[in-house]
């Protein structure tokens, strides 16, 4: 039996290259990973998740403003950090404090403008070099343990595994009793029935096997229905908190959460 690969070795793959388009208040001028919550884009809040838990390869799928992403990046020791810059010469920049280190090590693939999910991930192919991969999209956040998804995974042994999240009612939900209202909540979570969460554990096989570069291929069209009719597809249940950024009302959420200190994603600490 092969021992297994420390969790620092495997890759954890990000689609980047969506437009947002239902998300312009927030989204205009940015790719939809840079879109802020508390001062960072959200794609620092998913890495951040996941590097609490000992992940540290990334691997981001670009598309639409892929420089924008880039460049937050190259700056961002610059950004977080002081810095003496002399004009006069060709010298790097002497940094006298080291500002905001994380130990990451992240590739940039240009996966195409308007390339869907599963060609974005087998475009990526040559850089998942571990046995297994993790991938998430770059909008959705939540209290999701990804070492007991990773568990699930390899406890299953099949090729793929897939984190069900409940999800939540966009209108406020009533108990009634007679004409009198007896419960009333804002936003509750649907206990009956699980939706994809987006944090997902494959096989590096799955991607030889289910993966085509076809740009209009959706990664839960062929791909997942194909293996689930295989019967290799894991389901690793999650009870919490989980919330996808398609509009601006879960932008706003997002945000609201985490100015009060209350926001369930925050695994690590500062």
């Amino acid at each position: 039996m092969t021992e297994a690969t420390p969790v620092s070795e495997i890759p954890v793959v990000i689609l980047c290259g969506g437009m947002g388009t239902r998300l312009r208040e927030a989204s205009e001028k940015l790719p939809k990973p840079l879109v802020d919550i508390g001062g960072r884009p959200i794609l620092w809040h998913i890495m951040k998740l996941y590097s609490s838990y000992g992940f540290r390869k990334f691997v981001l799928c670009l598309g639409y403003k892929s420089d924008l992403i880039k460049r937050y990046f190259l700056d961002y020791r610059i950004n977080a950090g002081d810095f003496t810059l002399n004009l006069s010469s060709q010298d790097d920049p002497t940094y006298h404090t080291n500002g905001v280190q994380e130990d990451w090590e992240i590739t940039f693939v240009e996966t195409g403008l308007t390339t869907a999910t599963a060609a974005r991930i087998k475009r990526v192919e040559q850089h998942l070099t571990a046995d297994r991969f993790l991938l998430t999209y770059g909008d959705g956040l939540g209290d999701v343990d990804v070492l007991k998804t990773l568990a699930d995974h390899d406890a299953a042994g099949r090729l793929a595994t897939v984190t069900a999240v409940h999800p939540s009612s966009r209108y406020g939900e009533m108990h009634v009793t007679g004409d009198t209202v007896t419960e009333f909540n804002e936003k509750p979570t649907l206990a009956d029935g699980w939706v994809n969460g987006g944090f997902f554990v494959f096989d590096r096989a799955f991607a030889d096997k289910y993966l085509e570069d076809d740009p209009d291929m959706m990664l839960e069209q062929k791909p997942l229905q194909t293996v689930a009719r295989d019967g290799q597809l894991t389901v690793s249940q999650h009870e919490g908190y989980w919330l996808g950024m398609d509009t601006f009302r879960e932008w706003t959420e997002f945000n609201k959460l985490w100015d009060a200190g209350k926001a369930p994603w925050k695994t690590w600490e500062d």
